[in-house]
């Protein structure tokens, strides 16, 4: 009776926790600009206030922000944006529940303003995709998928100027995939695993998604949930702007010489099994990106000066020997691309992927031009695999990781001119797996 009574009293008092306000997961930082950054967290349905105070490191004057927005629903993710700052300067910061101040806060250092004063930094940033966070009840039988999710802490320790997500952040379910609720439950859950939160407040974090945080399986733009979607994954990610016109994800952010364009390959996307060519000819009808999307693509690498023009994409895009979904299945939008790299004689570009499930950098070499390459970067928690069938010995494969759980870490380095990115794979405790380097010399038209 006495251990009946105790486990009562447990689990009343556990209810009775998870029944006060509280923050759920975060802070998170998202972009962290010259003047302005933003913070994100969640918080429970209690909760009726939230604010966040801040002050320049080292100094004791504090200021406030409230946050304005709507409270009390099932889901609480918001963001604060703190402006009027000064430019390459630490700050730090904590939030505050109900007019409480809590333990949750961290510091952030706003970007120098470098141009036409200093030399080009040096920087790093932090990739990867597929994280897979099991949840038995939901989970299909047999071995769990998700993996060691320690690699969160190891990445927490890194000193990255950012973090780069290249999609399948969060993996929905089968009971996830046509409830409006479950969307916001999956996103809701996994962000808030314990393993995560030191490195969401560690560096900002930019995304894009695929098919397991946009919706079911290698689904696209007949996905009857795509609406819903787009708002839990604007609402669980803050980047810097998400599509146009009220569609897709889209958006870019520029760090020292490098521009990175994150791409939506779902919101327009084609059914992959829709013939690839009609008559002979490539299918104008199959689409990833969608006419929007590419016309913003090519304006943007247009304007672009960057030294590096980083095109992120949740499916792979050169692989020729790939049988999974890749933008080379869409040959008339993927043709259209290139030709317009070509003729426009765009230098600097790299394409940045996920998805995989393994790591590996493919090359294509484009007569006349620079080659093009295309660096995957998967999985951090979901399984792996071993290469296989074509793939196993794939003759554009430059660099081939599998078996592993593995982030990446790309390091800009030298002085304007002599540039140079090296790529590194690590592993769950941060143990090096391999590299590869390449100079923006490399990546000019001849």
């Amino acid at each position: 009776m006495k251990k009946r009574l105790l486990f009562l009293a447990t689990v009343l008092s556990t209810l009775s926790l998870f029944a006060q306000p509280r923050i759920v997961s975060g802070p998170m930082l998202g972009p962290v600009e010259l003047r302005d950054a933003r913070i994100w967290v969640e918080v429970s349905p209690e909760v009726k206030s939230v604010a966040l105070q801040y002050n320049k490191k080292g100094e004791k004057i504090r200021k406030t922000i409230a946050y304005k927005g709507a409270l009390g629903n099932a889901f609480n993710p918001l963001s604060l944006t703190v402006g009027g700052l000064d430019y390459n300067t630490t700050y730090e910061y904590r939030l505050l529940v109900d007019g409480k101040l809590t333990t949750r806060g961290g510091q952030f250092t706003t970007k120098d303003l470098w141009q036409w004063r200093k030399p080009i930094p040096e920087f790093s940033f932090l990739t990867g995709s597929c994280s897979y966070f099991n949840e038995p009840e939901f989970d299909r039988p047999g071995t769990p998928y998700g993996k060691d999710a320690s690699i969160f802490n190891t990445m927490a320790n890194e000193k990255a100027a950012f973090m780069l997500w290249l999609g399948d952040a969060w993996y929905t379910r089968e009971v996830d995939y046509y409830s409006n609720w479950g969307l916001w439950y999956r996103a809701s859950h996994d962000r808030s695993v314990p393993e995560l939160q030191d490195f969401l407040k560690s560096m900002p974090h930019f995304a894009t998604w695929d098919d397991h945080d946009y919706g079911p399986n290698d689904i696209g733009k007949n996905y009857i949930l795509k609406e819903t979607s787009r708002t839990v994954f604007n609402s669980y990610f803050c980047n810097p702007s998400a599509g146009e016109n009220g569609q897709g994800i889209y958006t870019m952010t520029s760090w020292g010489d490098a521009d990175i364009f994150l791409t939506d390959n779902r919101w327009w996307r084609s059914a992959d099994l829709l013939p690839d060519s009609v008559n002979g000819k490539p299918n104008p009808e199959k689409k990833m990106l969608g006419d929007q999307q590419m016309e913003w693509l090519k304006n943007s690498l247009l304007y672009s000066t960057a030294t590096f023009k980083i095109i992120v994409v949740g499916s792979q895009v050169l692989n020729p020997v790939s049988p999974f979904d890749k933008w080379r299945d869409f040959p008339s939008e993927y043709q259209e691309l290139m030709d317009f790299l070509t003729e426009q004689k765009i230098n600097g570009v790299l394409f940045l992927t996920g998805d995989r499930h393994h790591s590996e950098i493919i090359k294509v070499e484009r007569p006349g031009t620079y080659p093009l390459y295309d660096i995957t970067v998967s999985p951090l928690t979901s399984g792996t695999h071993v290469f296989g069938a074509a793939e196993k010995n794939n003759p554009y494969r430059v660099f081939g990781l599998d078996q592993h759980q593995n982030y990446g870490r790309f390091s800009f380095s030298g002085p304007r001119g002599s540039r140079k990115l090296m790529v590194e794979f690590l592993g769950v405790k941060g143990d090096k797996l391999g590299e590869w380097a390449i100079t923006e010399n490399e990546l000019k038209n001849r």
